[in-house]
């Protein structure tokens, strides 16, 4: 019997597509070219596998690298579940042209695709085309548009859906180690056959050195594939393209993102530890000590290699390294969902010891206005606010200052704080149901529940937020909570000792979100070997 995976139902649909893309470089005839003088060429390669990312229900981004200068060429085909193409009036193909891979972007390029059927699953295949007209080597994978109203209402779509999110990759030293097969996290994400995957920031390590090896408590040897990029922190631009381009190595993460599409985040060591705009360094391992210039490098080299709608734009000599476009975004996906997409980074004011009693920043008075607005005006049944920073944990830069918004003061609302006491408040005043808040960065899983009759701030309604993380790297915590909020922790799993390795999978974390037909939001926090740790069903609010 024939066994029936996402990837194999893919190639026969595949198959037609791919052998159109190739013709362009492959000659009409046998006769065409003489047969005693083979024509040799170096075909454009993909080193670093394809991505698609923020996949609406009619647009998407598709992204590649190649080995050298040439235009991203792709192929869409709307397919059944079985992977079939589909016929009458759902029947879609279509090619596309997308930006030139040069130098100047890493030989990065990426297509945004739109116009796109809703609540569609498409085989896709990317090639790049040199100068000559010539097509390189053709990668498959494949994506699903979202559902929308209209659609659903008339019965023509299924109406549930479900999506990952972990974050903090290659993170402490823990590099890929094809002994245990690379990163495994990745792959039992993959296994859940998800919509999309979020990834909330710590994307890179470009602080933390990767070595060949690193010996574990108890003697095993870890062993890293090791670049020449990442044997040292990063300080110029192509040491942050190659923190990108390492992770890209590992056949676990290119398998996730040419099925999966990514909604990807950016927090603090895809720059350097708890950094924040304006700050020098004290780190004797950089000669360049400008938080502003390593953050427009790290930025860009994140901005070239993550498939995100809308950032695609040249970087020029006067960058900032925060153009061309905000990272903060909503990613719509139909009547079900919204994802608000958060940097808690870019606009951040210095950690502090979080005590101010007036407003400090974390996100930025004009981000905090677009999300309470676009929260607000939100007709998705269930509002997703992707955090790369928690809200209760408390996350100590140092002896004293604070990393995050909690100030380890369990009374009203101080400094950073106060921003985020705003946005609940306009969430309750506005009457802004099913908000949920997924985040990561503290290197252990847990699930929260807020409730203003146990917060010293009661001006909001109840409300839960889920950590996972990480994904590979070493794990910590449990940190302590801060009581502003009126956090209850309702489950928490983390790693045996400080700064475990991902080696036994058991303290790497992920979360699973299913949002069946009926709205019914089933969120479940799991471990890298695919098991399910703990779960939680919420009712929608009407």
């Amino acid at each position: 019997m024939t066994s029936f995976t996402r990837r194999n139902v893919l190639k026969g649909a595949l198959a037609a597509t791919a052998a159109a893309a190739v013709v362009p470089g492959t000659p009409a005839t046998a006769s065409a070219r003489p047969a005693a003088i083979p024509l040799v060429r170096n075909r454009l390669t993909l080193p670093s596998g394809i991505a698609t990312g923020d996949v609406t229900s009619g647009s998407g981004v598709l992204w590649s690298r190649a080995s050298g200068p040439g235009r991203l060429v792709a192929s869409l085909l709307a397919v059944d579940d079985g992977g079939s193409p589909l016929r009458g009036g759902r029947a879609f193909q279509r090619d596309l042209r997308g930006s030139t891979a040069s130098e100047a972007t890493d030989f990065t390029a990426r297509i945004d695709a739109d116009h796109l059927p809703a609540g569609t699953r498409f085989a896709v295949s990317m090639y790049f085309e040199d100068a000559e007209g010539n097509a390189g080597e053709t990668a498959q994978g494949s994506f699903s548009t979202a559902p929308d109203r209209g659609l659903l209402s008339s019965g023509r779509q299924s109406r549930g859906q479900s999506f990952v999110w972990s974050g903090d990759t290659a993170g402490q030293g823990w590099g890929i180690n094809e002994d245990i097969g690379g990163m495994r996290g990745y792959a039992a994400m993959h296994a859940t056959r998800p919509d999309f995957f979020i990834h909330s920031g710590d994307t890179i390590y470009s602080d933390g050195p990767i070595t060949a090896q690193v010996t574990e408590p108890d003697g095993q040897i870890w062993r890293n594939l090791v670049t020449e990029e990442v044997a040292k922190v990063a300080e110029t631009l192509n040491e942050y393209r190659g923190r990108h381009r390492y992770n890209l190595m590992d056949k676990n993460v290119r398998a996730l993102y040419a099925e999966v599409p990514v909604i990807a985040q950016w927090d603090d060591h895809e720059t350097h530890n708890n950094w924040y705009p304006g700050q020098i360094l004290t780190d004797s391992r950089y000669t360049e000590r400008r938080v502003d210039v390593l953050a427009a490098r790290g930025r860009q080299a994140w901005q070239e290699y993550q498939p995100i709608a809308g950032l695609g734009g040249r970087f020029t000599a006067r960058s900032t390294g925060f153009e061309p476009a905000r990272i903060y975004r909503k990613i719509a996906r139909g009547p079900q969902l919204d994802i608000f997409c958060l940097d808690m980074r870019s606009f951040k004011d210095p950690n502090t010891d979080g005590k101010e009693p007036q407003l400090t920043h974390i996100l930025g008075q004009e981000q905090a206005d677009w999300l309470i607005k676009e929260v607000s005006q939100s007709k998705a049944t269930w509002k997703v606010i992707a955090n790369d920073l928690p809200l209760g944990v408390i996350v100590p830069d140092g002896p004293v200052n604070q990393e995050s918004l909690s100030n380890r003061d369990a009374g009203a609302p101080l400094g950073k704080e106060l921003e985020i006491a705003g946005v609940l408040s306009a969430f309750k005043r506005n009457r802004v149901k099913n908000v949920v808040w997924l985040t990561a960065d503290v290197h252990y899983c847990a699930a929260h529940h807020y409730a203003p009759e146990r917060a010293a701030f009661t001006d909001f309604d109840p409300f839960w937020e889920f950590v996972a993380g990480p994904i590979n790297a070493g794990s910590f915590g449990p940190n302590a909570m801060d009581g502003t909020f009126g956090p209850e922790v309702a489950f928490f799993k983390a790693g045996a000792y400080a700064n475990e390795s991902p080696r036994s999978g058991e303290s790497q974390y992920f979360g699973h979100v299913d949002l069946g037909q009926d709205d019914l939001f089933t969120v479940s926090l799991r471990n890298a070997n695919g098991a399910v740790l703990w779960s939680k069903e919420l009712q929608p609010e009407r």
